[in-house]
């Protein structure tokens, strides 16, 4: 008797876990069929030639959406205004962090805990509250590099070009800085935790066999840093890539736009909201994060599941 109620009991609370999982399967499926409705109407609007704010299947697919992209708008300007600024402050980013991270991670000394904290409550910092004073800091460098410019070249379409790629104000090197020092403090954060999981006995049997500063770091620290190196980047590009607000306060020419500030100017239009366009541009503006993602995927699996080994 005690053994067919036991078998009732097992089987009872088999069947109950049956039920809980197939309720909880069923909501995680209906809850990701709601996120992915966004990104099923943007991908069929991009190729939908009577693109609506309706999700709809396409009576036809056509390529003209993205063909007006590139050839008829300002848009191959924005992708290609957003790859130079975004790689650019990732690059910086990523030397900076680099340097910084095994400095930190290296140094045994009394302040090294304060300075951690300090570095991330920059990025704690909401950065609207960082745009007027870094505005009026990036004011004064502008005037002092335009006086500059205008001094040592005389030609003005020279002294226009120079402005525009030097300027700290509506110029390239801005913008590049800006974004830069708002992806170093996670950045370093991350490379000084992946710096602390690499052994110094590498570097110090590196040392014993005649290997220089620069050799060990170029041969021994940096290939082992590879997948803190590929997070920190990842990170720091996405983060530079949706970034909004210092694009626009601190770009005004046309020429220096980047994607997100042409995303908001397609949707303000005045006449009509050309929803092909606006869709079409959302799709390209999705690509760099998710190749990015699908190329540092490896190295993410190697630094969130314990560094280095060995």
């Amino acid at each position: 008797m005690s053994i067919a109620s036991n078998a009732i009991t097992t089987n009872g609370t088999s069947q109950k876990m049956t039920k809980s999982q197939f309720k909880t399967y069923l909501t995680l499926i209906l809850i990701s069929l709601y996120c992915m409705v966004p990104f099923v109407w943007v991908v069929l609007a991009s190729v939908d030639p009577k693109a609506s704010q309706f999700l709809k299947i396409p009576e036809s697919v056509s390529m003209d959406h993205y063909w007006n992209l590139f050839a008829n708008q300002s848009g191959l300007r924005w992708i290609l205004n957003s790859i130079v600024i975004n790689v650019s402050a990732t690059i910086i980013a990523l030397v900076f962090a680099g340097f910084g991270g095994y400095a930190i991670s290296r140094t045994k000394a009394w302040w090294k805990l304060p300075l951690l904290y300090a570095i991330i409550l920059v990025r704690i910092v909401p950065p609207p509250a960082l745009i007027v004073p870094v505005y009026k800091v990036m004011l004064t460098l502008n005037d002092w590099v335009n006086a500059l410019i205008n001094a040592v070249f005389t030609d003005v379409a020279t002294q226009q070009t120079m402005s525009r790629a030097f300027s700290f104000v509506d110029g390239y090197l801005g913008l590049i800085l800006i974004l830069a020092a708002m992806q170093l403090p996670l950045a370093i954060w991350i490379m000084k935790t992946f710096f602390d999981a690499i052994p110094i006995d590498y570097e110090e049997s590196a040392a014993i066999d005649g290997a220089t500063q620069w050799q060990t770091v170029r041969k021994v620290l940096i290939p082992l840093a590879m997948p803190g190196f590929a997070a920190a980047g990842l990170f720091a590009f996405i983060n530079a890539w949706g970034d909004f607000l210092m694009p626009l306060m601190f770009t005004s020419s046309p020429e220096l736009q980047t994607l997100p500030l042409g995303l908001f100017r397609a949707f303000l239009r005045v006449d009509a909201i050309d929803y092909g366009f606006l869709t079409a541009l959302a799709v390209i503006y999705t690509l760099p994060a998710v190749i990015a993602f699908s190329f540092a995927r490896k190295f993410l699996t190697q630094t969130f599941s314990g560094g280095v080994k060995g």
